[in-house]
């Protein structure tokens, strides 16, 4: 039997990350549960001092149940090798946990997820927040930023810079899949390279 879950209710009740994201796979908070195939629930240590915020699972995401495993997540793994940040001592989530897409024949194309979308899945994030309270919060891409800091965050000015957000260093850096819509090779690697610089950023926040 599936019970339906209403995040602005259950999540707040929650401490646990197990609870959450137990409770998370029944979300009914918004439609995109509709069509996606699965909750797609954010995964790391829950002592991570570090939590990347994306925007949505993918294609790949929503198939696998898990954040951050198709193409944009290989990029995402490679900057963060370079910037010298090992995946498993952060936590990968996002701010939008159900695909949101429009089906073109046998393709699912990624739609950009709604105020709506993002409203009813906040309480699953400040969840995942209180329950790793993390030292640091990196955001992938202008979704996420937008998300944590409100409708005025604009990347192009705050990108690789560190703010205070709610008593946490935050720094904004654009989304991995960017990258992969670079088409000449030397733009996409110096494209790369700013993601780079930027994860580097919140690299020099890990605690001593």
């Amino acid at each position: 039997m599936t019970v339906d879950v209403d995040p602005g209710t259950v999540a707040p009740l929650l401490r646990d990350l197990d609870d959450l994201r137990s409770a998370a796979s029944g979300c009914t908070g918004c439609e995109l549960h509709g069509p996606a195939t699965q909750t797609v629930f954010g995964e790391g240590p829950c002592t991570a001092w570090l939590m990347l915020v994306g925007e949505q699972p993918g294609d790949r995401e929503d198939r696998a149940g898990q954040p951050f495993v198709g193409p944009a997540g290989r990029v995402l793994d490679t900057a963060l090798e370079r910037a010298g940040i090992a995946r498993d001592e952060a936590y990968v989530t996002n701010a939008v946990k159900h695909f949101r897409f429009e089906q073109r024949g046998n393709r699912r194309l990624h739609k950009t997820p709604g105020v709506t979308h993002i409203r009813a899945c906040r309480p699953w994030l400040d969840g995942e927040l209180r329950a790793v309270e993390p030292t640091a919060v990196a955001t992938l891409g202008a979704t996420a930023g937008k998300a944590l800091l409100g409708s005025s965050f604009r990347i192009t000015v705050s990108r690789g810079h560190v703010l205070e957000w709610e008593g946490r260093a935050l720094v904004p850096t654009v989304h991995p899949s960017s990258i992969l819509r670079v088409e000449d090779p030397d733009e996409r690697e110096a494209a790369l390279e700013s993601l780079v610089a930027d994860l580097r950023v919140a690299a020099g926040l890990r605690p001593a």
